[in-house]
């Protein structure tokens, strides 16, 4: 967090009070549409809490809103963005109205499960970025009969060629009637598209890890404030072996195995 008063790039600022993105807030800049004091900003520009900040004419506040982040068992048939033109319905239906509250990434709109909505841009841009490299894990019901077997699933752990190149996971293992994925980077549809290579389409998909934060007992729809020890598990995850980690996969075994 900035001290109080004490002096931050713009860009950093706007990620702060939740605007957007520090990579997108840099554009919002670029394209003119900051103000610092009534004067058009500059990218690389350092402010203070006792600067006028604008976007689009809009004040932004940042010291007076606490940033809030929600864990959201996202409903199947819901979009992860902020308005559709379809007019389908989107994650923020699911949430209370909190100016500046938006999803991390995204989820496919057949997809379900945990998803992850802030007001803090800064968390989102770490989250977001490449190199964040955190696991995501899935549940994957297969369609079919046949399950995948282990020799099928090691596959994917060697790595199977996409279209976009090669898709490795950190780990396979079989569940009833499909598998339990976990992945380290998040391409578009990519478990489908994994399992898909290897001949057993995914008629149902349903993400119950990021990171160290689990899904744990949320229901369709349902979603709760993130603590301060919810945002530590999640960023800075313990593995495999762990008691709060074995009690979580137990869980999710009992529930989704």
């Amino acid at each position: 967090m900035n001290p109080a008063g004490g002096a931050e790039r713009l860009h950093k600022r706007l990620a702060r009070a939740g605007v957007a993105s520090r990579r997108a807030a840099e554009e919002m800049i670029r394209a003119g549409r900051v103000s610092v004091n009534g004067t058009v900003a500059t990218l690389g520009q350092t402010v203070t809490d006792a600067d006028d900040i604008r976007v689009d004419g809009q004040l932004i506040e940042t010291e007076a809103v606490r940033a809030v982040t929600y864990a959201l068992y996202k409903p199947r048939g819901y979009v992860t963005t902020a308005s559709d033109e379809y007019g389908r319905k989107n994650v923020l239906d699911a949430m209370p109205v909190i100016p500046g509250l938006h999803p991390v990434g995204r989820l496919d709109r057949d997809s379900e499960g945990l998803l992850l909505l802030t007001t803090d841009g800064q968390l989102t841009q770490t989250l977001t970025h490449p190199s964040f490299g955190h696991e995501k894990a899935y549940r994957a019901w297969t369609d079919g009969e046949a399950t995948p077997t282990p020799e099928e699933l090691r596959a994917l752990t060697r790595g199977v060629e996409l279209e976009d190149g090669l898709a490795q996971a950190v780990s396979a293992s079989v569940a009833t009637g499909g598998a339990f994925i976990v992945l380290g980077e998040g391409r578009k549809r990519q478990v489908r598209r994994m399992l898909d290579a290897i001949g057993h389409p995914v008629v149902r998909l349903m993400r119950y890890r990021v990171g160290g934060l689990w899904l744990g007992d949320l229901d369709v729809g349902e979603y709760r404030e993130l603590r301060e020890g919810d945002l530590r598990e999640l960023l800075t995850p313990s593995g495999p072996g762990a008691p709060a980690w074995d009690r979580q996969w137990e869980l999710m075994q009992r529930r989704w195995g």
